[in-house]
């Protein structure tokens, strides 16, 4: 998901730092599962790495055994040539100290080529949303969420696509999507811009999981300022046979703050998710209303252990009956009283020195001068088994 609010200006650095606001807890009783907030680091805007710009920074995922992160970019070649990023992440006594860029990888076809902006073939072009690597494959999966232009004769209608490539960008594999994610001229479908958003492996990378970021038109209304039942769905693939095996129901949060005018933009969807074992995911929520510069981001613990498979429900209305993911709040990062970007990432990081394990987000700035590429780093706290 992408909003423009400005164009961009130039500036460029190697390595970047920044004071940390006072540390804050905010633990939810309602769960044992539980999110500390440490520290937030901002990469300097428009940076410049291997003649490229550093921005649109839509994922991003942990390789622990060599102790790299990879970063997707959600540039449609407009800047540069769609692209991903790998970067070393320093934590030093609950700070992120520095980050420090180290490689990137031009995204391929099947042909072996650079994929083309819109001006050059809009047919072609991506739309990089999510990545994750898998150290058994040795290989990353990255979604693009397609395209639903309906302008008569110039409309533009590509389906969302999953792809496997190695850590040079080289196309090796992809995923047959359902049906019901591809586009279509009638009201039913994906919504345009509001696709494959976020993606997660689990059970050990015997899964892959992803998401679509607001309701398949079919399947119900997007979020409003008021509870509305704004269904959107999760879907799981068995990553040996490459054959989907369920869809979850998820609910959407309304969206927190009322836009400026009353009838512009507004939106809450779910941008990524992260599994962290026994079929739960932290799910994020992100909602941005026109009129503020800031997202509202909120954390949930979704549970698909009881959920209903609805892969067979055509339409997620009522009167359609079935259970959808149980949702626990664990952080709403208004109450951490910093300013919170357009966060589109979550990963795990490295353990921390009392044993929890680290999470890491990262914003999307859209190459806007007034938006930021944030990296927050939380600490998880589980139920000792």
């Amino acid at each position: 998901m992408k909003y423009f609010l400005s164009a961009p200006i130039v500036l460029s650095m190697l390595f970047f730092s920044c004071k940390s606001p006072q540390q804050l807890t905010v633990d939810y009783p309602v769960n044992k599962t539980q999110l500390t907030y440490l520290h937030t680091y901002t990469i300097p805007h428009n940076f410049s790495f291997m003649e490229t710009t550093v921005g649109g920074l839509s994922s991003i995922d942990y390789d622990q055994k060599r102790n790299r992160y990879f970063l997707v970019c959600d540039d449609r070649s407009s800047i540069n040539p769609a692209r991903f990023y790998t970067a070393k992440i320093s934590i030093k006594q609950n700070k992120i100290d520095t980050v420090l860029f180290t490689n990137f990888a031009y995204l391929k076809d099947e042909l072996g080529k650079t994929y083309p902006s819109t001006k050059e073939n809009p047919y072609k072009t991506p739309d990089p949303e999510s990545m994750r690597y898998n150290p058994n494959s040795n290989l990353l999966v990255w979604s693009s969420e397609g395209e639903n232009t309906i302008r008569g004769k110039d409309s533009i209608l590509i389906n969302p696509s999953v792809y496997f490539v190695n850590s040079t960008g080289k196309f090796k594999d992809s995923l047959a999507i359902p049906q019901n994610l591809y586009m279509s001229f009638k009201e039913k479908g994906p919504r345009q811009n509001g696709v494959l958003e976020g993606m997660s492996y689990a059970d050990n990378y015997k899964t892959l999981m992803f998401n679509v970021e607001e309701p398949l038109q079919e399947d119900g209304p997007r979020a409003d300022l008021q509870p509305n039942g704004a269904m959107i769905r999760f879907y799981q693939f068995d990553m040996q046979t490459k054959q989907p095996t369920h869809q979850y129901a998820y609910e959407l949060s309304p969206v927190v703050y009322a836009p400026n005018p009353i009838n512009e933009y507004k939106i809450n969807s779910v941008p990524e998710f992260l599994w962290i074992g026994n079929n739960q995911l932290l799910v994020l929520e992100r909602s941005y209303s026109t009129g503020r510069i800031a997202c509202s981001i909120k954390i949930f613990l979704a549970d698909y252990n009881q959920a209903t498979d609805v892969s067979t429900f055509a339409s997620l209305k009522a009167p359609a009956q079935y259970q959808p993911m149980k949702k626990t709040l664990l952080m709403n990062l208004d109450d951490l009283g910093i300013y919170t970007d357009n966060i589109e990432g979550i990963s795990f990081g490295p353990i921390l020195p009392n044993g929890n394990r680290s999470i890491l987000l990262v914003s999307d700035n859209n190459f806007s001068p007034i938006q930021k590429s944030q990296i927050t780093l939380l600490e998880l706290k589980t139920p000792k088994s």
